[in-house]
């Protein structure tokens, strides 16, 4: 088989770099500055046993390629929000033998969130989610580092919306040679709405930095909480803490990289890099999406949406929003949504005496 990486960022490029060393076939996708570098330099994988460089085909969009073949695999490694268009983008192209990507090509969702693979199934027969737990950068235009050891990372694999089958199978063996371990599990949404529970802390970290001290951790705990009580209220299971533990055990143990800190996760990325964009609609938004729907109000999670996509619009720069001014904001807003609740509680209750 052949990988077609659609976003050769810091998970799209170090998955594609380590398939490549495994021998695999591998295409990379990326647009600007970067596609540049992939295509003067190749692409600069930086992981514990040093930089490695790959020069491999980079590619802006299908027309590169002609017509794709018949065993080829789509891995879709852009931002949610780039979602819609690399699917439009990447769902018409004819494949050899007859027919379209969309229509006869596997596309696996290597993203956060849930969102991508809803909007993939309403395009795309064959679509696989993947639980993505993998530490790496985009250090610069050509280079990604990946800190992981012995594992590079770990991706959970399932059809979407449930099952398995032989295909992936196949790429689960092809991932487990390059560094990964990758389970085929037949509900693999659980470990994406697990995965999800964490990444509510992502804004946090975007706009106030790490969660290295006790304040921004009891405001994940917050956050959190209002993320497993929607979560609950739409009968949504996720696995949990003591299984996640039991499957990644110490099989990835993080390493520091000359030349390649790194300074914080996707969301802290996007902002420091000044991308203008951020995943907080598909992260934070996900579960106010899933509280607005089932009653369940999450204002924390609200608020971090809103902070998230303001420090990414105004390209404020990362972690620059001091998390006493975070907790303050927070505060005040969950003392304003129990006030609108109580409120609303005391004219139903004088409804119902009128």
């Amino acid at each position: 088989m052949r990988y077609i990486i659609i976003g050769a960022g810091a998970v799209g490029g170090a998955i594609g770099g380590r398939l490549a060393q495994s021998g695999r076939e591998v295409v990379l996708v990326a647009r600007g500055a970067h596609l540049a570098a992939l295509r003067e330099g190749g692409l600069r994988l930086r992981v514990p046993e040093g930089e490695l460089t790959y020069r491999l085909p980079a590619v802006d969009g299908p027309e590169a390629l002609g017509e794709l073949r018949a065993d080829d695999v789509l891995v879709l490694a852009v931002k949610t929000q780039d979602t819609e268009a690399a699917l439009a983008a990447w769902g018409p192209a004819p494949v050899a033998g007859g027919g379209t990507a969309e229509g006869t090509l596997p596309l696996l969702c290597a993203q956060n969130g849930v969102e991508g693979q809803r909007l993939a199934l309403r395009r795309f027969r064959h679509v696989y989610g993947i639980c993505v737990w993998l530490p790496a950068t985009h250090v610069e235009p050509g280079a990604v580092s990946a800190a992981g050891t012995p594992l590079t990372g770990m991706l959970h694999l399932g059809r979407y919306p449930h099952g398995t089958d032989g295909t992936l199978r196949r790429i689960s063996a092809d991932l487990e040679a390059a560094h990964f371990e990758a389970p085929v599990v037949p509900e693999v949404t659980r470990w994406q709405y697990a995965k999800l529970l964490g990444n509510l802390a992502n804004a946090i970290e975007a706009v106030s930095g790490p969660l290295d001290n006790e304040a921004a951790r009891a405001l994940y705990a917050r956050v959190r909480a209002e993320g497993e009580a929607v979560l609950a209220a739409a009968g949504i299971p996720w696995a949990s803490a003591e299984e996640q533990r039991e499957a990644r055990g110490d099989k990835i143990t993080l390493v520091p990289l000359p030349g390649a800190p790194r300074g914080g996760g996707s969301s802290w990325q996007s902002l420091a890099r000044g991308t203008g964009s951020i995943e907080a609609d598909h992260l934070n938004g996900e579960i106010v999406l899933l509280g607005r729907l089932h009653g369940i109000p999450a204002p924390l999670n609200e608020l971090l949406q809103h902070l998230a996509n303001t420090f990414a619009r105004e390209r404020r720069p990362a972690g620059s929003l001091p998390v006493a001014e975070l907790v303050r904001l927070a505060d005040t807003v969950a003392t304003a949504d129990r006030a609108e609740r109580a409120g609303r509680a005391d004219q139903v209750a004088q409804e119902k005496a009128s």
